[in-house]
C-alpha cells in the first residue's frame, strides 16, 4: 500500500487561485527566457547585421533541441502529476528519474549533430561566407553543450510537476538574468573577456542554462520532497515507464520539432527573395516570444491542474480551470495583437545596426507589414493554445500533434510557397493566418472528442 500524504493543493485550492499560483511563476519566468532571446539577438545585431543573420537561421536548430527537452518534459509532467493524483508515489518516482535518463540520450544524440550536421545546414540556407562563418560558431557551441539546455529543462518539469513553480521560476530567471549579463560582455569583449562576436553569444547562453540548471537540481533535492532523485534509479531498466512517458513524450516532441521543419522549409522560401526577408523572420520569431512565451506558461502552469484533477477524478475543478485560462490568455494576446499593430517600427528598431542604415531601412521596409499582417491571429492562437493543454494534460498529445503538422506543414507552407509565387513578399505573410484558421476548427473538433469521451464520463 501507497504511504499517505497530505493532499496536494492542485486538488483543493480555489482554481482561479490556483492557476494564477501555478501559472504567474511561469509566465513571468518564461517571460524572461523570451527578453534574454530577444537581448541576445539585440547586442549580435549591434556587432553584425550578419551575425543576426546567421543567429536567425539557427533558430530551427534550438527549437528542435527545445522540442526534444520540452516535449519529454511534458511527458514526465503528465504521468508524474497523474500519479500523485492517483496517490502512487512510487510511479512518481520512476517518471523523474527515467525523465532525466531520457534527456541524458537526447544531449549525445545533439553533440553527435554539432559534430556532423553543422556545415550542410548552414550551407542549405545561406550563401553569403560570414553568416555561414558565424552560424558555425554559434550552432557548434550550443550543440555541443546542449546539456545545460536538457538538464535545465528536465530539473524544472519535476519542479513544476509537484507545483512548485515558484522554484521553477527562480532558476529560470538566474539563467536568463546570467545570460543577459554575460552577452554583452563575451559579444564586445568588454573587461578581460576577448571579443568573441556570435561564439560569445552561444557561451554566454549556455552558461546561463547551466547555472538554472545547477540551481533547479538543487531545489528539487532540497525541497521538492513528493519525489525522489537517485543516481542507482536514473540508470536503472525501466521499458514499461519510460514509454508511458514517451507515449505523451514523443507527440509532443514531434509536434514541437515540426516548428523547425516549417521554420527550416519558410527560411528556404524567404531566401528566394532576399536574407533580409530571413532576418525579419527571425526577429519576429523573437518578437512574438514576448507575447506568446507567458501564454505557454499558462498552459504549463494548466497541464499539471488538469492532469492531477483527471487522476482525482474532479469534473468541476477540470472546468473552471480552463474557462478562466481562455479567458486569460486571450487578453495576453489581444494585448500583443494591438502592440504588433500599432508599433511594429519601435519593436523592429531594436534590432538596428547603427553602422549600417541601407540594411536597417531594408528591414523596416519589410519587417512593418510583416509584423502587422501576421500579428491577427494572436487572439486566435490563445485559444488553440489552452485547447493544447486539454490534450497533453489526458495523454491524447497525438490531437495535438496532428494540428501543429496541419497548421505549419500541411497548410502554412504551401500556402506560403503558393503567395511567393505572386513575386509579392508581403503576400507570404498571410499564410500564417490562413493556417492557424485551421488550426483553430481541429482545435475546437478534438477537444469536443475529449469532453464527449473522457471529460464527461468523470466523476
Amino acid at each position: 500500500m501507497s504511504e499517505q500524504q497530505p493532499e496536494n493543493k492542485m486538488g483543493t485550492m480555489p482554481v482561479r487561485r490556483l492557476i494564477i499560483t501555478m501559472s504567474l511563476p511561469m509566465m513571468i519566468s518564461m517571460l524572461v527566457q523570451a527578453l534574454y532571446n530577444v537581448v541576445d539577438s539585440y547586442f549580435v545585431a549591434k556587432f553584425s547585421v550578419d551575425a543576426l543573420n546567421a543567429v536567425s537561421i539557427i533558430f530551427p536548430i534550438q527549437n528542435l533541441m527545445i522540442s526534444f527537452a520540452s516535449g519529454t518534459g511534458v511527458g514526465i509532467n503528465a504521468l508524474l502529476s497523474k500519479s500523485l493524483g492517483a496517490k502512487d508515489f512510487k510511479r512518481a518516482n520512476e517518471a523523474a528519474n527515467k525523465g532525466i535518463f531520457l534527456n541524458i540520450v537526447h544531449t549525445l544524440i545533439f553533440v553527435v549533430i554539432g559534430l556532423f550536421f553543422t556545415k550542410p545546414f548552414l550551407h542549405s540556407l545561406a550563401n553569403q561566407e560570414s553568416v555561414i562563418n558565424y552560424g558555425t560558431q554559434y550552432m557548434t557551441i550550443i550543440c555541443l553543450c546542449s546539456v545545460g539546455c536538457f538538464a535545465q529543462v528536465t530539473f524544472e518539469r519535476l519542479l513544476q510537476s509537484t507545483g512548485k513553480t515558484l522554484y521553477c521560476m527562480v532558476s529560470q530567471a538566474t539563467g536568463a538574468i546570467i545570460n543577459i549579463i554575460l552577452d554583452p560582455v563575451m559579444i564586445f569583449g568588454l573587461g578581460p573577456c576577448p571579443k568573441l562576436g556570435a561564439a560569445g553569444a552561444a557561451i554566454a547562453t549556455v552558461i546561463g542554462q547551466c547555472c538554472a540548471a545547477t540551481i533547479a537540481l538543487i531545489f528539487n533535492i532540497k525541497v521538492n520532497t513528493e519525489i525522489k532523485l537517485s543516481f542507482k534509479e536514473i540508470f536503472k531498466p525501466n521499458s514499461k515507464v519510460i514509454k508511458l512517458i514517451y507515449n505523451v513524450g514523443v507527440p509532443s516532441i514531434l509536434m514541437m520539432s515540426i516548428g523547425s521543419v516549417m521554420t527550416y522549409l519558410f527560411n528556404k522560401i524567404l531566401l528566394t527573395f532576399t536574407a533580409t526577408a530571413q532576418t525579419v523572420f527571425g526577429v519576429y520569431f523573437k518578437l512574438q516570444s514576448m507575447i506568446f512565451m507567458p501564454v505557454f506558461g499558462l498552459n504549463n502552469g494548466l497541464i499539471p491542474v488538469l492532469a492531477y484533477n483527471y487522476g482525482a477524478r474532479n469534473k468541476k475543478r477540470i472546468y473552471q480551470a480552463l474557462k478562466f485560462s481562455i479567458v486569460l490568455a486571450l487578453c495576453i494576446m489581444t494585448v500583443g495583437m494591438l502592440t504588433f499593430e500599432f508599433i511594429p517600427h519601435v519593436l523592429l528598431g531594436f534590432f538596428k545596426d547603427p553602422a549600417d542604415p541601407v540594411a536597417t531601412k531594408a528591414m523596416l521596409e519589410i519587417g512593418v507589414p510583416a509584423l502587422r499582417i501576421i500579428a491577427f491571429h494572436f487572439p486566435v492562437a490563445a485559444l488553440c493554445i489552452v485547447l493544447g493543454s486539454i490534450f497533453q494534460a489526458f495523454s491524447k498529445s497525438m490531437y495535438s500533434m496532428w494540428i501543429s503538422l496541419g497548421r505549419q506543414l500541411i497548410v502554412l507552407i504551401p500556402a506560403a510557397w503558393l503567395l511567393a509565387q505572386t513575386g509579392v513578399l508581403q503576400n507570404i505573410w498571410f499564410a500564417f493566418l490562413i493556417a492557424e484558421g485551421m488550426s483553430f476548427v481541429l482545435s475546437l473538433i478534438f477537444a469536443m472528442r475529449v469532453k464527449k469521451n473522457i471529460i464527461e464520463k468523470l466523476d
